[in-house]
């Protein structure tokens, strides 16, 4: 809305405003016909009586929430407002003759796509905005939201400001959003609190360091993922897309002996499950190059899961993700953990281009992650993101899988050592109680104690590192 107001000042037009949201009758675009009782025009034949003007710029707002039902679909009859072709000759049912609309600037907002009709949405361009970053937020904060706040709230004359971590603590530990809206939402708090202060003539800071937030304004409600303390086996750092921004989600891959099966938890969607079998297909199918026995795979089960578990996730940009977790773990070679990575992948391990990169770029930046591995055909996708926040991080351009192993995966660890007793060799009677022979160093014979172990004897067998992570 603030959006089509500042567009409608810089073109010198009135600014018209219709809320869509919920309206579920046609007669309420196009009218009802003079016969009824308390009859009235539709809503664009309204609100261009109260502009007094042929050329407005017309915000229609909210129009991803039409409804229908047995009234008639408000959608359809949009569709002459909005076609060129039709609206030199709109027919509103209370006029009865032609009015044309060619004149107005149409302009809908809408938060998703999918909700709006076909028909109606090849009438429109569609221009996305993408989420503010952290820095712009910050600047949107010092030049707006803090003086309207202090403004509304009496605080003008009485120098209170906001230190910058106070800003970006707020932005980071108490919102989740893409715009500002909550931000604001903090800031009055804290000055509600600070005129409360004024008004009863206590004490009050005027300047407001990040120290005292909870004091002000309560806990964060908000904790940010942080780089993991070490390299593990198994674990890969996956970058993933929300209406909120961008956000890190490590994806945990365990190894059991069992009989081949795959669990999948976390509350996949239908095509991240799809992308963890496309993953196993193409991990089961590199085992000669992995130096993976075959047979491994049919005495494994393995279970994936991508913590949040109350988090719905879908999509299929976490392929190479889940690919290098598997790969990770049936390798024994840990996963880099500054490293953060998204990209699809086929069965013949290509790497597809994926949506989000902005925001999955600086949501690895926000977590520290300092290298980010993407498709190489997203590469222009990058100059969305400015200059100065690319500076500190390298970005790694892959068109293979093989080019994503080679750059997270560190080298295997060592196999556990075993003990050694002291007193050398020495004989010991079996279960049956014969001796067992001389010269055998029994204290070399380690017997399996789990299940675990024994697959780990397999995949010892199979020429890797006899280690499973679990």
């Amino acid at each position: 809305t603030s959006m089509g107001r500042s567009i409608g000042n810089a073109l010198g037009r009135e600014f018209l405003r219709v809320s869509l949201g919920g309206v579920r009758d046609e007669a309420e675009i196009r009218g009802h016909r003079r016969t009824y009782i308390g009859a009235l025009p539709g809503r664009i034949i309204q609100a261009m009586r109260r502009a007094g003007t042929i050329n407005p710029l017309f915000v229609l707002d909210e129009i991803d929430k039409l409804g229908m039902d047995f009234r008639g679909d408000p959608a359809a009859a949009l569709l002459e407002v909005l076609d060129p072709e039709q609206n030199k000759a709109y027919v509103d049912h209370y006029l009865d003759l032609d009015y044309d609309l060619s004149s107005i600037l149409f302009i809908a907002t809408a938060n998703t796509l999918d909700t709006i009709p076909g028909a109606l949405l090849d009438r429109m361009e569609v221009v996305e905005f993408p989420g503010y970053l952290e820095e712009e937020k910050l600047e949107i904060a010092r030049r707006f939201l803090i003086p309207r706040q202090l403004e509304q709230h009496g605080l003008a004359e009485y120098g209170l400001h906001l230190e910058t971590d106070v800003l970006t603590t707020i932005i980071r530990d108490y919102t989740y959003e893409a715009g500002v809206r909550n931000l604001e939402r903090e800031i009055a708090n804290i000055c509600r609190k600070i005129a409360r202060r004024v008004a009863e003539n206590k004490r009050y800071p005027r300047r407001i360091r990040a120290g005292r937030l909870s004091e002000l304004i309560g806990p964060p409600p908000y904790t940010r993922d942080l780089l993991r303390p070490e390299d593990e086996v198994g674990v890969a750092t996956g970058v993933a897309w929300t209406p909120n921004g961008g956000d890190t989600m490590y994806i945990e891959v365990n190894l059991m002996s069992g009989k081949g099966s795959l669990m999948l938890t976390g509350q996949l969607g239908d095509v991240m499950q799809e992308s963890a079998q496309a993953a196993l297909s193409y991990t089961r199918s590199q085992a000669a190059n992995l130096n993976i026995a075959d047979e491994v795979f049919e005495q494994t089960d393995i279970h994936i899961h991508i913590p949040e578990g109350a988090v719905p996730k879908d999509g299929p940009s976490a392929g190479v993700t889940l690919a290098t977790a598997l790969i990770s773990a049936f390798t024994n070679r840990p996963v880099r953990r500054d490293i953060g990575m998204t990209g699809e992948i086929t069965l013949r391990g290509r790497v597809l281009p994926v949506g989000g990169i902005r925001e999955k770029a600086m949501a690895a930046r926000r977590a520290g992650i300092g290298t980010f591995v993407m498709p190489l055909k997203n590469e222009s996708d990058l100059m969305e993101i400015p200059k100065r926040l690319r500076q500190g991080m390298t970005f790694v351009k892959v068109e293979k899988m093989d080019q994503v192993l080679e750059a997270v995966l560190l080298p295997p660890l060592a196999p556990p050592k075993k003990e050694k007793r002291k007193g050398g060799k020495r004989k010991k009677a079996d279960e049956s109680g014969a001796e067992a022979p001389a010269g055998t160093n029994t204290s070399d014979t380690v017997q399996p104690a789990s299940p675990a172990q024994a697959a780990a004897q397999a995949i010892s067998r199979g020429g890797m590192p006899g280690r499973v992570y679990q």
